[in-house]
């Protein structure tokens, strides 16, 4: 009954329109209220979910990816992939996947990874006979990439949820090899559309040239050897190379790019604060809502129904992808995270799961949903940018979601992909 009062009225909530984050903290007094526990306890824990050094990690990781997504980086990482891929037949829609590789390494978000690379891409590959929709949903399922890979905002705010189980640089380092299996097997699907459908081959760019668009790049590219190679080698922190990447972005971008004036910083500073704000705003009621679920014993409960229901790991592993895929079609990530990992984890680690790679699996699954509807938000901005319906976007998307559920079993039921990378860099 405690579970039903606590889970019911956050639904509730959600169902009359409340903002996700107001419903979580509101449900979660709710809760307290039930089980007599007292309210200053969960006021506590809603303070104490923000206090932490780490979180320094969000703010200046959106801020840097704001920077270098409106300086103009997008259209440079687009002419360095057209490098490696773009004389291949279908090669922009392997270039659209592998500059999103790029972006999202510097970005960390899909959002903002489909906002700046799509706006790019689209009209090239409409241009060159691309069906629009085709190019919308390249876009949408090429900036899944961002959610794994380092600096993904999403594997700050799972270590986070975990309660400091999982640090920041382990997941960071465990995303690179899922990411980059995405993305692989996305283009091998694409030359594969390439192929049947008879999208046209690119020409090959120049020696000369190419050393030139590279150099334009590099700046921006660099930025990704602060965060990983910061990390890794031990100069810095997670949240120290998040900071020091903010600094760079905005050197690079206001005095080498120079494609961004100076009478518009404010604004983009304003709109990172407000993102930051809601973020921030969520994690704390989340961590409310946590140690309520924690008082009444609700991951126990769960841990012990997964196990009484099959003694199969591989079998519940299933069901747990089902439940992730599903409900990340009806909420967005960040609050499904925090909700969702203090409940679900203890079920993996009770079937033996390393808590890195279920939060590679956890992660993977939520990405989906941020192109799924009816709630997908990284679908929503692909329609925009693209101008084309939700309806034919979708129906591009079918044969992406296919090959993102194919890379989902393989991280699921393949450890090594997620784990072997980490433990060789000696960070878990």
């Amino acid at each position: 009954m405690d579970a039903l009062i606590l889970i019911g009225s956050l639904v509730v909530l959600l169902l009359v329109g409340f903002p996700v984050a107001f419903a979580v903290g509101l449900s979660a007094f709710i809760g307290a209220w039930w089980i007599d526990l007292p309210l200053e306890a969960v006021v506590i824990q809603i303070t104490n979910g923000i206090n932490k050094f780490s979180l320094l990690t969000i703010p200046f990781f959106i801020l840097a990816g704001a920077i270098m997504a409106e300086g103009g980086i997008a259209r440079r990482l687009v002419n360095f992939a057209y490098i490696f891929v773009g004389f291949i037949r279908g090669g922009l829609s392997l270039v659209n996947i592998v500059a999103s590789t790029f972006f999202g390494a510097i970005s960390g978000s899909s959002v903002a990874d489909t906002a700046s690379i799509g706006s790019v891409m689209i009209p090239q590959m409409e241009e060159k006979g691309y069906p629009r929709d085709f190019a919308a949903a390249v876009t949408a399922s090429g900036s899944v990439q961002a959610v794994l890979t380092p600096p993904s905002h999403n594997s700050v705010i799972y270590s986070l949820a975990t309660g400091g189980v999982v640090t920041i640089s382990s997941l960071f380092v465990a995303g690179i090899i899922p990411g980059l299996l995405l993305g692989f097997c996305l283009m091998v699907m694409c030359l594969g559309f390439a192929r049947k459908r008879g999208y046209p081959k690119g020409e090959r760019i120049p020696y000369k040239q190419a050393l030139k668009i590279f150099f334009d790049a590099f700046w921006g590219l660099f930025t990704i050897f602060i965060i990983l190679g910061g990390i890794l080698s031990g100069v810095f922190t997670a949240s120290e190379s998040a900071a020091i990447a903010c600094i760079w972005a905005f050197f690079v971008t206001m005095f080498i790019y120079r494609d961004f004036k100076w009478t518009q910083l404010h604004i983009l500073v304003f709109r990172t604060i407000k993102t930051v704000t809601i973020v921030m705003v969520l994690i704390a009621f989340a961590a409310g809502f946590g140690a309520v679920m924690t008082f009444m014993q609700l991951p126990t409960i769960i841990t012990e129904a997964f196990t009484q229901f099959s003694s199969n790991k591989y079998v519940i592993l299933m069901c747990i992808n089902l439940l992730l895929l599903v409900v990340g079609t009806l909420m967005d990530m960040a609050p499904l995270i925090l909700i969702l990992t203090p409940v679900l984890l203890p079920v993996a680690t009770a079937l033996g799961v390393d808590p890195v790679h279920f939060g590679m699996i956890m992660l993977t699954n939520l990405g989906i949903g941020l192109i799924t509807p009816p709630v997908g938000t990284v679908l929503f901005v692909a329609s925009a940018v693209s101008k084309q319906k939700i309806e034919q976007v979708v129906s591009a998307m079918l044969p992406f979601y296919g090959m993102l559920f194919i890379v989902l079993m393989l991280i699921t039921y393949i450890p090594a992909i997620s784990l072997w990378l980490p433990r060789l860099m000696g960070v878990m």
